[in-house]
């Protein structure tokens, strides 16, 4: 059953497409370096997957929530599948695949809460433009789609080119960081790279203001219209064809920093659903990945809407940098003119 104590705050539906795996953590000191091996640490799994990670996030934050994503038919898929339906979100369209066991993921948390990852995709792979045909209704509805790149990015393009053509805007996790054609930037309402994958993708490394502005620039100029560059605890670069500006973060001691981009994205989605504007989306996203890091796992350090609006009510509020001719609105692809996101 969802759970009661987090209203959904509005009927319209967030889509997401996605991953789904299971976590396999330890903890450790430090990340060990090749050919070493570190001795003691806890160990303990957690549901993850940066596509479920997502839906949860939004969903814990007060979304109506749909997943379209593939596991497998064994004991991590029948896990996943639970801890979805707990947390409220529709599963209607994750699929059970014969043949590839569910996706796992091997974990090591430092002590300062950096993290190193290594994937295993299973039924993540074989979630295809078929699954998205099946769900096309889910995503023609819904408020946004949120995606990501843990499964083929065929499919992520099929289901970017089945939201433009119903008018449904697209934001687009780059992560894991991969080679991404313009014929799918062109179809994103809002890119969300972190300093890392906005470097990999222009070749600008983000060292400071202008390296984030710059870098933005390149992305939009291959026909993205918004970019969030996330930058951990420092905030968020928003860029458009109105300007830039940095949106502050939040300090809080961080304890694992694995699903922090994941928890930003899913409560970005809501926050925009909801009608608020660009600048306090981000600032809902912000507080929820900042809350996230404070625990361990992926989807356990999901806060509830709850917690968020009482985090961002005791928080010092973050003092914004100034702000560069900043236009609050977001293109949907195949329309002709900009949907304006409410204040």
């Amino acid at each position: 059953m969802p759970r009661k104590s987090e209203p959904r705050t509005r009927a319209r539906s967030i889509a997401v497409i996605g991953s789904s795996n299971t976590d396999l953590i330890i903890r450790v000191p430090r990340i060990p370096r090749a050919g070493e091996t570190l001795l003691g640490g806890e160990f303990l799994t957690a549901a993850g997957g940066k596509g479920a990670n997502q839906a949860v996030g939004a969903a814990r934050a007060g979304g109506k929530v749909a997943l379209i994503a593939r596991v497998g038919k064994d004991a991590f898929g029948d896990q996943a599948i639970a801890g979805l339906r707990r947390d409220g979100v529709d599963v209607r369209h994750v699929s059970r695949d014969p043949r590839a066991p569910s996706g796992a993921a091997l974990i090591f948390v430092a002590k300062g809460g950096e993290n190193s990852i290594a994937v295993a995709g299973g039924a993540n792979a074989n979630l295809s433009p078929t699954d998205v045909k099946r769900a096309s209704g889910v995503i023609r509805s819904a408020a946004w789609l949120v995606a990501q790149l843990e499964t083929p990015l065929a499919t992520v393009m099929a289901a970017a080119r089945v939201a433009a053509s119903a008018g449904v805007p697209v934001i687009l996790n780059p992560a894991p960081a991969r080679a991404l054609p313009n014929s799918l930037l062109k179809l994103i309402s809002i890119l969300t790279p972190n300093e890392t994958e906005a470097e990999f993708l222009t070749g600008i490394p983000v060292t400071d203001d202008a390296a984030a502005a710059a870098a933005c620039s390149q992305l939009r100029s291959r026909g993205v219209r918004t970019v969030i560059l996330t930058l951990g605890a420092r905030g968020a670069f928003l860029a458009d064809a109105g300007g830039h500006e940095l949106v502050p973060g939040f300090k809080v001691k961080a304890v694992d920093s694995t699903a922090a981009g994941d928890i930003f994205n899913g409560a970005l989605a809501v926050a925009l659903a909801e009608g608020k504007s660009l600048r306090q989306a981000v600032c809902f996203a912000n507080a929820a990945a900042a809350l996230s890091v404070t625990r361990l796992g992926a989807q356990p350090s999901a806060p509830t809407r709850t917690e968020i609006e009482r985090f961002v009510g005791t928080a010092s509020k973050p003092t914004l940098r100034s702000k560069q001719h900043f236009r609050e609105s977001v293109h949907v692809p195949g329309k002709s003119s900009l949907r304006s996101i409410a204040s």
